[in-house]
């Protein structure tokens, strides 16, 4: 696969890591293959997750297709960058074209990225977890990595104002595989969940404590931080898709 514009995007993304004074804390990126195809699994935090993502893999020279959601790939500029990069694109009410593209990509040996709770988590902890990791590497026959990003949550997020100021760390944390085979595909979905939600803690717990303090609107509830619990984000979450269903039927209206 020819990749005319990854190159230069990383090195674009590099010097703007040094002029934002960004550290780095990175974990486990031993367990990403060098080679053959790999399915890493992301918590979903915020909007550059899809930029930062990608660093779990580069230790081990891997360049990650994200799939990301259709309406990316709709914009006049976003979607094709985002097909220059050969990310994935996903129609959420027709889900096959992408899962067809994802396995193509897997058993072609590369590595894709996936987010399984679908959307970006307001309450800065797990969503319930969409089955599509397990079923998409048991049917590819490759290893499952999930992968923790913290911090990002900081710069661009839902219901916050974007924050590119200096000196922010990034702590992205790589977990040991796993080898779903298909065969009970919620137990090793709950089994994913399960190990991510242990990696997120750890993180969270190894943050630097000063760029964290009590009550950071980023940091969990349940870890004294003011982000909105998950029982309140999934109200908000349900409020929001309300208001983009009346905004479209606006629109269509406009145009008859």
């Amino acid at each position: 696969m020819r990749d005319l514009t990854y190159p230069p995007v990383i090195l674009t993304a590099r010097a703007a890591f040094r002029v934002l004074g960004q550290r780095f804390t990175m974990s486990g990126t031993e367990h990403v293959p060098r080679s053959g195809g790999v399915l890493l699994a992301y918590n979903h935090i915020g909007y550059v997750d899809f930029v930062y993502g990608g660093l779990a893999a580069h230790p081990s020279r891997r360049l990650v297709r994200f799939m990301a959601k259709r309406e990316i790939f709709d914009h006049k500029l976003a979607g094709p960058f985002m097909r220059s990069l050969h990310h994935i694109q996903v129609d959420r009410a027709a889900g096959e074209q992408s899962l067809e593209t994802a396995l193509a990509y897997l058993k072609a040996g590369e590595a894709v990225g996936i987010f399984p709770e679908a959307t970006i988590s307001r309450a800065m902890e797990l969503k319930e977890f969409k089955t599509g990791a397990v079923r998409i590497a048991a049917e590819a026959g490759v290893p499952l990595i999930p992968v923790i990003l913290w911090g990002t949550q900081r710069m661009m997020t839902k219901d916050h104002e974007r924050d590119f100021s200096r000196g922010k760390t990034i702590a992205i944390t790589v977990g040991e595989p796993m080898y779903p085979t298909g065969e009970n595909p919620a137990a090793e979905n709950a089994e994913l969940r399960s190990r991510m939600s242990a990696m997120l803690d750890e993180t969270i717990a190894q943050y630097p404590a000063d760029e964290q303090p009590p009550g950071s609107w980023w940091l969990p509830a349940r870890l004294g931080g003011s982000a909105p619990t998950l029982a309140e984000a999934a109200l908000l979450d349900v409020a929001e898709k309300r208001d983009r269903a009346r905004r479209k039927a606006t629109r269509a209206a406009k145009k008859k």
